[in-house]
């Protein structure tokens, strides 16, 4: 029994999804993107958690992958108009990267411990919904896998910001931006055509 479950797990593994749904969660995550704020709250507040910080933005990441969609359910919501929901999340998100503008204002955080860091910097509304997006289009492993492997690089980006700054520079953000941006966009015009077939 334990090694067929441990077959239809290695079954389930796929690489092209673990890629695939990586690449999302990268663009969208943007922890590149977010250096100057981090360096920012570095600055303020002297300190900035990146171990507590990525592990609880992961958990929040993967418990809300299993709970989200019966969450839901509960208030009588599918999971393709959560889906298109999110794609709509996607193309905004990518119109402020691409276009160097911010559609979505927050209020100046004062701490850089759990809260603005883990949630929402990194696990923010656009990254939980592109989540519980690829939920219904790829396997659970797959994009725990995906998690785990955003989740190392936000660790490290956040250990080493100050470096990783002087190295690329605000003009070299800026283009990396840019480009995951135009990467974000094609993603959000896929997952909506995709999943806006299953209404109707």
């Amino acid at each position: 029994m334990n090694l067929s479950v441990v077959s239809d797990f290695f079954k389930s593994v796929n690489v092209k999804e673990i890629f695939t749904a990586s690449m999302i969660l990268f663009a969208v995550i943007d922890i590149i993107g977010s250096i100057p704020i981090i360096v920012d709250l570095r600055r303020k507040v002297g300190h900035v958690q990146s171990e507590k910080a990525s592990i609880v933005a992961g958990l929040l990441m993967i418990v809300f992958m299993f709970v989200g969609e019966s969450m839901l359910h509960l208030i009588g919501i599918d999971v393709n108009s959560f889906a298109v929901a999110g794609a709509f999340i996607i193309f905004f998100i990518a119109l402020e990267m691409i276009l160097g503008v911010q559609l979505y204002k927050d209020e100046q955080p004062e701490t850089a411990a759990i809260i603005p860091i883990a949630f929402p910097l990194i696990a923010g509304a656009g990254t939980l919904t592109s989540v519980l997006s690829l939920r219904s289009e790829y396997s659970a492993v797959n994009i725990i896998a995906a998690i785990l492997i955003n989740i190392i690089f936000v660790y490290i980006v956040l250990k080493n910001s100050g470096r990783i700054e002087k190295v690329l520079g605000k003009q070299g953000i800026s283009v990396a931006r840019k480009i995951f941006g135009v990467i974000l966009l094609a993603i959000a015009v896929k997952l909506f055509a995709t999943n806006v077939k299953e209404l109707f």
